[in-house]
């Protein structure tokens, strides 16, 4: 006689191994958790060993019918503390996760107390998963984490070198100008420059490495089942009809950290991803300052500076005259560790915290923060939306550049600084935002764009049907799968 497990549908997770795609695979992992799927979440050996020594062995301790695997990634041996290389990863991953996700998976359907994989949930630049899938008969769906006009120009990524735009013909390409280059081809992308494109077409190479494989990834999206986006409708209306143009296959089911507040408070969906210890004291920091009038200062998990830079930004931070909370990871500052100038600490020790990690989602939220200083990085942007926080925009590495020009146009909600910062732009645009008629505007913008945000996610909203569709695709794609296995 069947267990009630063995009865279930049994989705697995195959995240890629970066903060910023761990955290919203992991939110959708709960929200069909929530709908009875069965889960097993797969993270590489890396990233657990971090998880165990950020938050300790209850982040991957299993849960009634939520399962923890890992597999290796296949990178050479680096910093236990630190983030691997993205372009590493995608190289290795490809090349040693793949046979490790094929026996993992023959594995789990020989057990006897738990249902066989159904379908599988694979991150977007974890393409390799399709072909595992395919091989072993099972239904594969793309979990595209980043933006989808992010998508939009990776897919474009073809087109580059057919019309001789990429590879740049010599390094002064960069700064001579010709990164303004129109790109007014692209499908439901308007006014698109060329150093608004992903950060990989800034090469001479032909055959960059970054470069073709983000092109590999986004193409073979196109040959899984269907495209899972973290959007909603109302935000990337454009671009998504025309993605929906080339595959109609899509769901758009964000922000997926608002369409999680709807769970019940229990083991699993208490459980937090974060590959670093989050402080526990910048929320009540935070509670004693005043309504809109706090800087809170995050590049994210992957992105690296200067030393010179981190000073260009404490010192324009100092300056304001704001008070700030400041993120600043022990491997912020390229090829060293990171030390704030100690005359900038002693000026600004009354008026700051600065954490190596927080719970971003709650702060975004607190009604204390004024403008968010940010990479970007698609996790950000939509958790600043959510908290109704306009941006000041400092486009690192991939697609955070596409996010930026959109932000700073087509949504409203941001100003985009220098990449060779300097600190007079960040008081300049500090002060603008929490005092000055553009701030308003902005910050009008972003309000808009949360109560919109909100409003997709409730009963009846464009992301909460969406995601009722998906949930009715994969349970039917299961029974199916289920009946052919007999």
């Amino acid at each position: 006689m069947e267990s009630l497990a063995t009865k279930k549908p049994h989705a697995i997770f195959i995240p890629f191994p970066a903060q910023g795609h761990v955290n919203p695979m992991m939110q959708l992992a709960k929200l069909l958790h929530s709908r009875g799927f069965y889960i097993t979440f797969v993270n590489t050996e890396f990233n657990h060993s971090r998880l165990v020594q950020s938050r300790g062995s209850n982040s991957v301790k299993d849960s009634p019918f939520f399962k923890f695997q890992t597999i290796p990634d296949g990178v050479p041996p680096s910093n236990p503390n630190a983030t691997q290389s993205v372009t590493s990863l995608l190289y290795y991953t490809q090349k040693h996760s793949l046979a490790p996700l094929h026996d993992l998976i023959r594995k789990l359907n020989s057990l006897e107390d738990s249902p066989p994989v159904s379908v599988v949930i694979s991150d977007g630049i974890m393409s390799f998963a399709i072909e595992v899938a395919e091989e072993l008969g099972i239904p594969e769906f793309q979990f595209w984490t980043a933006s989808s006009c992010g998508f939009m120009a990776y897919l474009q990524f073809v087109e580059l070198p057919k019309r001789g735009i990429f590879p740049l013909k010599d390094e002064n390409d960069i700064t001579n100008g010709y990164l303004n280059t129109l790109l007014d081809w692209i499908p439901g992308m308007k006014n698109m420059r060329m150093k608004d494109m992903p950060s990989f077409v800034r090469s001479t190479n032909p055959n960059d490495i970054a470069f073709n494989r983000w092109l590999e990834e986004a193409q073979n999206n196109l040959k899984s089942h269907a495209i899972v986006f973290n959007a909603f409708s109302e935000f990337e209306h454009e671009v998504l009809e025309a993605v929906t143009s080339i595959f109609p296959r899509i769901y758009t089911v964000g922000p997926l950290s608002l369409l999680c507040k709807s769970l019940p408070e229990n083991e699993v969906n208490s459980r937090r991803s974060s590959l670093w210890k989050e402080s526990n004291e910048c929320t009540d920091w935070l509670d004693k300052q005043g309504p809109n009038s706090v800087v809170y200062v995050n590049f994210g998990s992957i992105a690296v500076m200067s030393d010179k830079h981190l000073e260009e930004f404490a010192w324009g931070l100092a300056n304001s005259g704001y008070p700030f909370l400041w993120i600043v990871r022990s491997d912020l500052v390229m090829g060293e560790s990171t030390m704030l100038p100690e005359p900038f600490v002693q000026e600004t020790k009354d008026r700051c915290l600065i954490a190596s990690w927080c719970p971003q989602d709650q702060v975004l939220s607190h009604p204390s923060i004024g403008v968010f200083l940010t990479h970007i990085g698609w996790n950000s942007t939509l958790e600043g939306v959510c908290g109704g926080v306009p941006m000041i925009c400092w486009p690192f590495f991939a697609e955070q550049q596409v996010n930026c020009r959109y932000a700073c146009t087509t949504w409203g909600i941001g100003v985009e600084i220098e990449h060779d910062v300097k600190r007079e732009q960040v008081q300049d645009l500090v002060s603008k935002i929490l005092e000055g008629e553009e701030g308003k505007k902005l910050r009008n913008k972003a309000m808009d764009w949360k109560k919109k945000a909100e409003a997709a996610v409730i009963e009846g909203g464009s992301s909460y049907n969406n995601f009722n569709l998906l949930v009715e695709e994969l349970l039917q794609m299961s029974l199916n799968h289920r009946k052919q296995c007999g």
